[in-house]
């Protein structure tokens, strides 16, 4: 389970930091890797899959959070 743990915290991570150049520079980090832009919007079937993922990876983390504090 630590693997798995490890991987989506990873993602989380990468998500915030996305989201985070989206608010400051209107720059989409994964869109610019994956699909070529870099502009806020432009979104490929492989960013699709990995914004799904980061998405899956927060809720897990929140889960286990929730878990953590019962």
């Amino acid at each position: 389970m630590d693997i798995i743990y490890n991987i989506c915290i990873t993602l989380v991570l990468i998500g915030a930091l996305n989201w985070g150049l989206v608010a400051l520079f209107k720059f989409d980090l994964v869109a610019a890797l994956l699909a070529g832009g870099g502009n806020f919007g432009n979104i490929s079937t492989l960013s699709r899959i990995i914004y799904g993922l980061v998405g899956l990876s927060a809720l897990y983390i929140g889960y286990d959070f929730i878990m953590l504090m019962l």
